[in-house]
């Protein structure tokens, strides 16, 4: 008989960004001074999950790729050829670079390109790691602070009015529109963004270290940026991205959801991400990592952006809430239960569980995994199976929508 549920080990990615403690404490590890910036689960080459078999261990790419249609289902297998999703814990605790996503069209040529070019799939300054574009939604798993898109014109046109330093830009943005605007800046000299910048960030410093400012107000994450930077002579031009783009608070249980093209950059909080399979990142500022302007510039989509928080749909069963998204790629979906609980459904394709709280029995058929906080499950295609617990539980569940 056909094993359809495995525990799975996601890997640990230790970013300069991330915090200390909540990735540790989740998966039960001692914290120590490394970021621990990610946690992945999935099948992406650069960091594929274990998957425990009966045969042992076994890298969860390897594992779908030998079983393709058996385990993806025959319309994921034949649409995507591989897991299409990725899966991620994120905690936030130093700014993420100013950035955005390809489309999936640009990410194939922006990857053949850099093959021909010889550039190796770990260059740092190689921008395309994959063929595959990476829109994503995150659910928050606490108060999560991220930038998200242009201002919309008016509020745009109110924050250089009201921003002495950015007055003179008023005429650029007026004539020249959101493009403009911005390639007017991030095309600025380093002597010539310090020349702008540094006055600005003599005001609003000693506001932000007496605790003047709040999280709503651009000058806070600003002078958030400066005061963890490691060289404060060098001002980054990632600076202007935190007063353009909108500043959004999504509380826990809340979701937003990014696709490619529009300019983001996360903040603060910890965070469940699900992405298409991909690790294609156009930086434009705010990260010690490879940033490319003129690429960034390529794709950015140059318009007014309105965040649109979304809370989910609960599901017949009351225990399901599914977030969905404009993409074939991935569902993200959050299972709450109690003790007087239980969980059904049939895959469609593969699945990926992880238990953010308590604790939780799966069964598929004759097989049965007890997890507790921190740990994972996969299942295949075609998988009947069930979740209880024997206090309460919170767990979020990956899969990809078969319409």
């Amino acid at each position: 008989m056909t094993q359809r549920l495995f525990e799975v080990k996601g890997v640990i990615q230790n970013y300069a960004w991330g915090g200390t403690d909540f990735i540790p404490e989740l998966l039960g590890l001692q914290s120590n001074v490394e970021p621990k910036a990610e946690y992945w689960l999935g099948a992406h080459v650069n960091a594929p999950s274990i998957l425990k078999t009966s045969k042992g261990d076994q890298p969860l790419n390897d594992y779908i790729n030998s079983n393709l249609h058996q385990t993806l289902g025959d319309q994921i297998a034949m649409k995507f050829g591989r897991l299409p999703f990725l899966f991620k814990v994120l905690d936030v605790n130093d700014m993420l670079s100013i950035q955005v996503h390809p489309s999936k069209k640009e990410a194939e040529k922006g990857y053949k390109r850099e093959n021909e070019e010889g550039i190796p799939l770990t260059a740092p300054h190689r921008n395309y790691k994959d063929d595959n574009h990476k829109p994503e939604i995150m659910v928050a798993l606490s108060e999560f602070w991220l930038l998200h898109g242009f201002l919309p014109k008016e509020k745009l046109v109110q924050v250089l009015r009201s921003t002495p330093e950015f007055n003179h830009f008023l005429t650029v943005f007026e004539e020249k529109g959101y493009l403009g605007l911005y390639k007017h800046v991030m095309e600025q000299s380093q002597e010539e963004s310090n020349k702008i910048l540094q006055p600005l960030v003599d005001r609003i410093m000693p506001l932000y270290l007496s605790g003047k400012l709040e999280k709503s107000s651009a000058d806070y994450w600003s002078a958030k940026a400066v005061d963890t930077s490691e060289d404060k002579t060098i001002l980054d031009k990632g600076i202007y991205s935190i007063y353009f783009f909108n500043i959004v608070k999504v509380d826990e249980g809340e979701a937003l959801f990014q696709d490619a093209g529009i300019p983001h950059a996360y903040l603060e909080g910890q965070n469940m991400e699900l992405m298409a399979n991909s690790d294609n990142v156009l930086r434009g500022g705010l990260t010690p990592k490879h940033v490319d302007v003129p690429e960034l510039l390529k794709h950015i989509k140059f318009e007014e952006t309105k965040p649109h928080i979304l809370s989910g749909q609960i599901q017949k069963n009351h225990l399901e809430r599914i977030y969905k998204s404009p993409v074939p790629d991935f569902e993200l979906s959050q299972i709450v239960i109690s003790a007087i609980d239980v969980y059904q459904t049939k895959t469609k394709t593969a699945e990926i569980l992880i238990v953010i709280e308590g604790t939780v029995e799966i069964i598929e058929g004759t097989t049965s995994l007890s997890l507790h906080k921190g740990q994972s499950a996969f299942l295949i295609a075609g998988s009947r199976y069930s979740i209880s617990t024997p206090n309460s539980a919170v767990i979020y569940k990956a899969s990809a929508p078969i319409t």
